[in-house]
């Protein structure tokens, strides 16, 4: 799928990301933009390719060998060497080549576990919140799969603006 953003400029919307375990911070700003990204822990790099492969993913990277693979070489799997140790690097490097909308629809996933999250009313989390952030905050969601809960507080608020950092003018 394409759409365009406010510049006119053409962004594919619906990319989905499988992150190796040495850029493993790209996973987190991926999904706090809100896209699909799989943490790939293992070491077993032909388990990562088949599961890029089968759900339509684009492979990240800092491993050479991956690369040379003739499923990448062919160009049936996309996939980004990454160039730099510096996650923020790592993230300029992902955004400039894909043309990423850093602001896709951002914190609409949980960082720990890839699944969407769910609108929480604030009655259905008062037992699990801290009840400062009861009394402080009113908009909270959930993740349906491991029940991790978020709100905009001060993390929120850092994050949202490293996440500016990031935002093409």
């Amino acid at each position: 799928m394409v759409y365009r953003n406010l510049k006119g400029v053409r962004l594919i919307s619906e990319l989905k990301f499988i992150v190796d375990h040495n850029v493993g911070k790209l996973a987190k700003w991926l999904r706090i933009m809100g896209y699909n990204t799989l943490f790939f822990s293992s070491r077993n790099d032909s388990n990562m390719i088949a599961t890029a492969l089968a759900e339509g993913r684009v492979i990240l990277t800092r491993d050479t060998q991956i690369m040379k693979r003739r499923v990448i070489t062919n160009g049936k799997l996309k996939s980004i060497l990454i160039q730099s140790d510096n996650p923020e690097l790592q993230m300029h490097q992902v955004i400039d080549t894909l043309n990423l909308d850093c602001l896709f629809r951002p914190f609409t996933i949980c960082l720990e576990c890839n699944q969407p999250l769910v609108m929480s009313n604030k009655q259905e989390v008062k037992d699990l919140v801290p009840p400062y952030v009861f009394q402080t905050q009113s908009q909270y969601v959930e993740c349906p799969a491991c029940h991790r809960i978020y709100w905009r507080g001060t993390h929120w608020q850092a994050m949202t603006k490293k996440l500016g950092k990031f935002v093409k003018i």
